[in-house]
């Protein structure tokens, strides 16, 4: 077993099975780990990831070390699948920590269905799921949305979804922070962001974004799994999406702002795309209040989609939706950066912790897990591609100590969106899951369908593997396709 990786002009040194580390150098103020095994290494080492990584440590405030998961690739300065714990008084925030598509995130919706419920109406469930959950680029929602009610959305987030007839109580009590950033003002989104998001309520949006109904394959933890309501065979509904344009709309905005108001900072950064406001500066504040209404707006975006689903199955099946079990396991977002408590050499130390393409993985015991879990622990949702696995996790012990409490989001890209257009065909690719192993799936266009095929994407069974052994996601169950729709 080598002690070290050599990837061209980064050597990471092993520290312990599956953790590697870039030593401190130049500007770096802390180290850079990375969670993988060799395998995930070699591909993880391909594009710009570990030099995304190691310049993430310049971040003024950064604390004991930047982190890449194992789906961890290149993204927009900051990698996709990083985790960065800065001081929240004396650091920064940095909008390109958290994304462009702030709280995109998944949730999971269980179901009292079997397979065999299912088997043989995947064509007449899918066309009926495409033709109701609007996808795809542009405006089109499940609900259209005046500016008052906007306003409200990005305020309160699933607690106007309850009050609008489109939630019930328990649907707050299984998702992160109960579906609503208290922190979150919507004076600080600019009015370009809100005309962009106002058409948008209720739609999925293109690129990775799915709603994809699954089976449960494997169970591994049967008394977390009972916990969480799920056995073999379990039909369940993945949803995936996140704060569509107004998202997109607020991180340019304040990378824009940031730029020219902190320059000073910005040059002393590697790289511009890491740009940060200091902690206690306006425009830190105005974009923490900004990125917490997107938030808010993504949660009820899901939200939307979760009600519309649950009709598109009461007509398909004809039953009532409580009848059949649809009740909200829980919802995680993927890209965000909250203010946090953790222990740092021995102090409890509020941080900024950014998580981008990144999932929050608290243990039982976590007062910031919903009461529905608390005694169990968190559960994390982690999607594979249209051909393979999905899990569900629960937060490890470790990850506290190993990870701010994260852990990986996904099984993280192997190629671009242009290369997979070039490799794949979206109808071949459509064809095979359907006639080899029984997946159907219904896109905008057989573009969308290319972009995300099987193979553009790492084995999300070995990442799910790493975050297991180390401590920061146990594995609780595995589910398997049945029917897809994209944007």
């Amino acid at each position: 077993m080598a002690d070290t990786y050599d990837a061209g002009d980064v050597t990471l040194h092993r520290v312990r099975e599956y953790v590697w580390e870039i030593p401190p150098e130049g500007g770096m103020r802390v180290p850079a780990r990375v969670l993988a095994s060799e395998r995930l290494l070699d591909e993880i080492s391909d594009d710009l990831t570990l030099t995304q990584i190691r310049n993430t440590t310049h971040l003024p405030g950064i604390v004991k070390h930047a982190i890449c998961m194992p789906d961890g690739h290149q993204g927009y300065g900051f990698p996709v699948g990083g985790v960065a714990a800065i001081d929240a008084e004396t650091g920064c925030i940095s909008p390109g920590a958290v994304g462009y598509d702030i709280n995109c995130g998944v949730r999971m919706v269980r179901t009292n269905l079997e397979y065999d419920d299912v088997r043989g109406r995947e064509e007449e469930l899918v066309d009926a799921l495409f033709a109701n959950v609007p996808s795809g680029l542009g405006g089109g929602g499940v609900v259209q949305t005046d500016k008052s009610t906007l306003e409200e959305v990005l305020d309160r987030g699933v607690d106007w979804a309850l009050e609008s007839g489109y939630a019930v109580e328990d649907d707050l009590n299984h998702c992160e922070d109960e579906g609503v950033r208290p922190e979150s003002d919507p004076d600080e989104v600019s009015q370009k962001a809100k005309d962009r998001g106002r058409q948008q309520l209720g739609s999925l949006g293109s690129g990775n974004h799915f709603l994809e109904v699954q089976r449960v394959t494997d169970v591994f933890l049967d008394d977390v799994a009972d916990a969480y309501g799920l056995s073999e065979d379990q039909i369940v509904v993945l949803i995936h999406c996140g704060s569509r344009g107004l998202g997109h709309q607020v991180c340019t905005d304040y990378l824009r702002d940031i730029e020219r108001e902190h320059e000073d900072l910005l040059n002393r950064l590697p790289d511009k795309e890491l740009a940060a406001a200091p902690a206690g500066s306006r425009l830190a504040e105005d974009y923490y209040h900004a990125m917490g209404a997107a938030i808010n707006f993504a949660w009820v975006n899901r939200q939307l989609i979760m009600h519309r689903t649950r009709e598109v199955f009461e007509r398909v099946f004809g039953r009532d939706w409580e009848d059949m079990g649809m009740h909200l396991l829980y919802d995680v977002a993927h890209n965000i950066a909250k203010k946090e408590v953790h222990e740092v050499d021995g102090n409890d130390q509020e941080l900024y912790v950014h998580r981008k393409g990144a999932t929050r993985a608290f243990p039982a015991g976590r007062p910031e897990v919903p009461a529905a879990h608390r005694d169990v622990g968190q559960p994390v949702i982690i999607p594979g591609s249209m051909g393979a696995g999905s899990y569900v996790l629960r937060g490890g012990e470790r990850s506290m100590a190993e990870t701010f409490g994260s852990t990986a989001h996904g099984a993280g890209r192997l190629m671009s969106r242009t290369q997979a257009k070039n490799e794949y065909w979206g109808g071949d690719v459509q064809d095979d899951l359907r006639e080899g192993q029984q997946v159907y799936v219904k896109a905008q266009s057989g573009a969308t369908i290319a972009e995300e095929a099987p193979g553009v994407y790492k084995d999300v069974d070995e990442v799910v593997r790493v975050s297991d052994e180390l401590g920061i996601g146990d594995k609780v169950a595995r589910t398997f396709p049945v029917c897809n729709i994209k944007g």
